[in-house]
This record gives structure tokens, C-alpha cells and sequence, in this order.
């Protein structure tokens, strides 16, 4: 499972990087947690707020701060 935490660095998207983490590993997840920062590469995704959340490929979320529980079930779909 590849995840992709994608924000420049602000605050929130720290907190979700750290949620990610957190969750995968109460899951005990095989994932390739990839924080991305660079802007152009965010853009890609159509991503114009964020943090953002990419899972598999897809965004799952954009542009606020799920909670672990919705972490939970986006790394369990």
C-alpha cells in the first residue's frame, strides 16, 4: 500500500502525517508512507488545498484534517 501525506509543511499537515503513521501502525499496515511537500507535484493530484491524502493512488481526502477513525477506514477499504 503506498499512502502520500501531500502538504508544504504547515501545522495540519504535520498532525496528519503523524496520524497516518500512528494509524497504519496500530493497524500493523505493510504501507510506504511518503510525505510530499513540493507544490508542482501536489498539483498533479488536483490538489489545491491542503493537507491532502493519497491512498493507492487516489486522493481521499483534500483541504482539512480527518480523524483517525476516518484514517482507519480509508487504510482498511
Amino acid at each position: 500500500m503506498e499512502i502520500k501525506v501531500l502538504g508544504p509543511g504547515c501545522p495540519n499537515c504535520k498532525i496528519l502525517e503523524k496520524r497516518v503513521r500512528d494509524v497504519a501502525g496500530k493497524l500493523n499496515l505493510d504501507a510506504n508512507i511518503i510525505k510530499v511537500e513540493d507544490i508542482m507535484e501536489i498539483m498533479t493530484y488536483n490538489v489545491m488545498k491542503t493537507p491532502a491524502l493519497v491512498v493507492n493512488g487516489h486522493v481521499v481526502v483534500k483541504g482539512r484534517l480527518p480523524s483517525e477513525a476516518e484514517i482507519e477506514t480509508f487504510l482498511t477499504k
